[in-house]
């Protein structure tokens, strides 16, 4: 990330965002001590040119971007090399101040509506009986299951998406240095070597990367297990199609899709890729 990272620019926008915090928000709000401590080093907080001094101050002391610092505290991690970081400092003195003045708050609110909204529910249960069975279920303390089957899609004209993706396809995607689209070396070996193990596909004769299916999942569904009608896990949930990114609004059967990782590919990752043998022979794997 620091190979595009524009240093210039984000002095500015730091020293930007911490006087207009001072200047426009209520000081009762004022993260504990920070500008205190602003103003005994770089002068008055309400001169907006001591913030560039500070904010320059920041990125030229900063663990973050100094490589022999931050392995060195890597190699050997320190509290007070933390805590003397004013990089640190700065975001520490919001999370104080959050802890403190505000999360008290928070925590006393939700106590309090947790304990009035279960009053409130059981009155409203009490007052119509007969609609009990057609409230809905509380969504945390029950199971969420979104029903689909694997397929692929036609989402324009003379454009096909195959249900499966292969090996084949990281090799054709690989750049290194690319935060997306690199691969280890080894990974590349393994691939081009095809020694994929018991994880092949017999009837792509390749490794199977990824599939599609139409079920319907939202935020915070990656990771979901993606289980066939056996009850066996087959994959894990962790994308949408962008033609049905809509689908909260406009649900559209033919186009939506959920982008799995193949179950398969996971397995190879962990015995092949990153040799934990170990795990794979405390699963029971079905074929």
């Amino acid at each position: 990330f620091l190979e595009g990272e524009d240093k210039p620019s984000d002095v500015k926008i730091l020293a930007a965002v911490a006087y207009a915090f001072y200047k426009d928000i209520d000081k009762s709000q004022h993260p504990i001590g920070f500008y205190e401590k602003f103003k005994a080093a770089y002068g008055d907080p309400r001169e907006e040119a001591n913030y560039k001094k500070w904010a320059e101050a920041v990125f030229a002391n900063t663990i973050i971007f100094n490589d022999a610092k931050w392995n060195a505290f890597i190699a050997s991690p320190d509290a007070n090399v933390l805590q003397a970081d004013p990089a640190f400092d700065f975001a520490a003195s919001f999370v104080k101040n959050y802890n403190t003045k505000y999360l008290p708050l928070f925590t006393s609110f939700n106590d309090r509506n947790n304990e009035l909204g279960r009053s409130y529910l059981k009155g409203i249960m009490e007052m119509n009986p007969a609609a009990v069975n057609k409230m809905y279920p509380d969504a945390n303390f029950s199971m969420r299951v979104s029903y689909g089957k694997v397929g692929s899609y036609k989402p324009r004209d003379a454009v096909f998406y195959d249900y499966v993706t292969t090996s084949k396809g990281l090799l054709e995607k690989y750049k290194p240095k690319d935060y997306e689209y690199d691969l280890p070396a080894r990974q590349i070996e393994l691939i081009k070597k095809k020694d994929f193990g018991q994880y092949i596909d017999k009837g792509k004769n390749d490794l199977v990367i990824g599939f599609i299916t139409s079920n319907d999942i939202t935020g915070g569904n990656s990771g979901s297990p993606v289980i066939n009608g056996s009850g066996h896990l087959i994959g894990l949930a962790f994308d949408g199609n962008y033609e049905a990114l809509s689908h909260k609004l406009a649900f559209d059967k033919d186009l939506n899709r959920t982008i799995n990782v193949d179950i398969r590919y996971v397995l190879w990752c962990i015995e092949k890729l990153g040799g934990a043998k170990n795990i794979i022979d405390e699963l029971t794997i079905v074929r």
